[in-house]
């Protein structure tokens, strides 16, 4: 009989301890979550870029913590973005003003010209005054072209899809389609693009346009230099397109911004054939679309190379 009694003692005793310790680990577990949820109201309440930091033996709380902060990290990525592409967006439309108000004013000067009939009598500058409104409203259309562009580009609306493309063939249609405006300029060309087809997966308006952009580009800062040029070289597993020109070149300090939005270059390139500062902006994103790269390197008056990486389409 007393064994018994000492038995059901020891089984109280036990089961008391287990909810003891149940009670202590409820306890705990409620105490971590109240100081979770206190700290987190914290931290959004004050804009903190703190995270939730707690010394606990849960486990569960543990992983808490640690999901709580990976979503930390991604608001706080997200907040950082939104802003820098509000700021971007306020700065795009801030020079987007200030580039169509130029050629619009220019535009309403000549019309108001020509409406005032003071060169009614004169056929020729009548002519000429047209022909500036209308070069000046190509100019106003392209801008806003590139503007939208690149809005489609940035928000998805504009797909790329990926196919076979034939690099070496979208290399001669772009250096041929430019050959009469370089030979116009009087500048050289230099054209290294092997006869065999060299493949990768890309997108054929895209790269034309890619292509397209840096060729205008090529011509309109390095004229300069004499010679615009357009290589294709396979090199392992990658193919690459390099458009070069002998001009002024692009300083070291300004080589890691020429991509960004409305970076014009302006002390490093030709002022007098300023861009928006979209046209790169464009060629990069397209470029990524294409899952390829875009990369720049440039020695002042003597060259300056924009080279494009594709992978190679292996048979």
């Amino acid at each position: 009989m007393l064994d018994l009694v000492l038995l059901l003692t020891g089984l109280v005793v036990i089961l008391l301890v287990l909810v003891l310790l149940l009670i202590k680990r409820r306890t705990d577990l409620s105490r971590d979550l109240r100081y979770v949820q206190h700290k987190l109201n914290a931290i959004m309440d004050q804009d903190s870029t703190e995270k939730v930091l707690r010394h606990t033996e849960g486990k569960r709380v543990q992983e808490l913590l640690i999901a709580v902060n990976r979503l930390l990290d991604a608001n706080r990525k997200t907040k950082s973005d939104y802003i820098r592409m509000e700021n971007a967006l306020k700065k795009m439309i801030a020079n987007m003003s200030h580039d169509l108000k130029t050629p619009l004013t220019v535009v309403l000067g000549l019309t108001e010209t020509m409406t005032q009939g003071s060169t009614a009598d004169d056929p020729a500058e009548q002519r000429r005054l047209s022909l500036k409104v209308h070069e000046k409203t190509l100019d106003i259309i392209h801008l806003t072209n590139q503007f939208f562009d690149l809005a489609r580009l940035e928000s998805g609306d504009r797909p790329v899809p990926l196919s076979k493309i034939n690099l070496s063939e979208s290399c001669r249609s772009s250096i041929l389609f430019y050959y009469e405006e370089i030979e116009a300029q009087g500048l050289q060309v230099e054209a290294d693009i092997p006869e065999e087809p060299i493949y990768a997966y890309g997108n054929e308006d895209a790269i034309g346009r890619v292509l397209n952009n840096l060729l205008s580009n090529a011509i309109r800062y390095g004229r300069d230099g004499g010679v615009v040029g357009i290589s294709l070289i396979e090199q392992g597993d990658q193919a690459l397109i390099e458009v070069w020109d002998r001009g002024k070149g692009i300083r070291r300090q300004d080589q890691a911004r020429v991509f960004e939005r409305l970076y014009t270059l302006s002390d490093s390139r030709n002022q007098a054939h300023q861009g928006s500062g979209l046209g790169l902006t464009i060629t990069k994103r397209l470029v990524e679309l294409m899952e390829a790269e875009i990369s720049l390197k440039s020695i002042p008056d003597e060259k300056t190379v924009f080279t494009i990486r594709f992978a190679k389409v292996r048979f």
